[in-house]
């Protein structure tokens, strides 16, 4: 009888373990299905905003994001970037600051991040860059007012 105990104690315990192991690996492929969509496998502007940009520059894009406090300066209100430009929406210096061509003199040490860098290593592929780029500029021209 002692034998047929242990038994169904080591089974009960097998089985637990499996579970255990189950629940970890259902976490495992949760956290990688969530970090898949914070990486921008598709190349929306909204999207690339959203998940590179809205953090500091707010979702708005007026440069109240919540990670902006912790700043040494303000984040530029992105929606103001046409008026302060006579009226045209400057594209090729947004996407050289994107791209970390242009260093903006009040980023100081460069806080903000050069996304170029990290649109490049996501594939290696320079015309899905550009794509990138393009959509993540045109996105933040739509925000204009």
């Amino acid at each position: 009888m002692d034998n047929w105990k242990a038994s169904i104690q080591t089974m009960v315990a097998m089985a637990a373990g499996a579970v255990v192991m189950v629940v970890i690996a259902m976490g495992v492929v949760s956290l990688l299905a969530g970090a898949q969509q914070q990486t921008p496998n598709d190349v929306s502007g909204a999207v690339l905003y959203q998940n590179f940009c809205a953090s500091c520059h707010g979702a708005d894009g007026k440069g109240g994001g919540p990670a902006a406090p912790a700043l040494k300066k303000a984040p530029a209100d992105l929606t103001l970037l046409s008026k302060k430009n006579k009226g045209q929406f400057p594209d090729f210096r947004v996407t050289h600051i994107i791209d970390g061509y242009e260093i903006v003199a009040y980023h100081g040490s460069r806080e903000m991040p050069i996304w170029g860098n990290f649109f490049r290593d996501m594939q290696r592929d320079e015309t899905m860059l550009k794509l990138r780029e393009h959509n993540l500029t045109e996105y933040i021209r739509s925000l204009q007012q």
